[in-house]
């Protein structure tokens, strides 16, 4: 885990304090920080509910602006961990993904795109 990975895993705790719990009893359980299942097992559940519900619009701008933030960084490592994580998880669901597309910003939505091709979606 790089040092931008590790800042990304910690601002997904900032928007989503009540992870923390399950985020830490993970780390405990394998005892290391595995990137990949922290984001698809603890993060991505409350995100995807929240696109679902669709209550928390507020949340949800600041999630997906972080998130063309960080579709534009130039750390390699990060944008891969981005896309084989939050962007394929979102693109399992059509309808949550037609959501999320409303508050992704133009990077986002082609690293999306390009998440979905590399699994032959599209």
């Amino acid at each position: 885990m790089n040092k931008e990975s590790k800042e990304f895993l910690g601002t997904l705790l900032d928007f989503l304090p009540s992870t923390d719990d399950a985020y830490r009893k993970l780390i405990a359980y394998y005892g290391e920080v595995l990137e990949t299942v922290i984001i698809e097992d603890i993060f991505m559940p409350e995100i995807i509910k929240l696109l679902s519900e669709e209550r928390n619009i507020t949340l949800l701008e600041r999630i997906f602006k972080y998130f063309e933030e960080v579709s534009n960084d130039e750390d390699p490592y990060l944008k891969n961990i981005f896309s084989i994580t939050v962007l394929e998880t979102l693109g399992n669901d059509r309808s949550i993904l037609g959501t999320a597309h409303k508050y992704m910003g133009t990077k986002t939505i082609q690293l999306q795109i390009e998440a979905d091709r590399a699994l032959g979606r599209i």
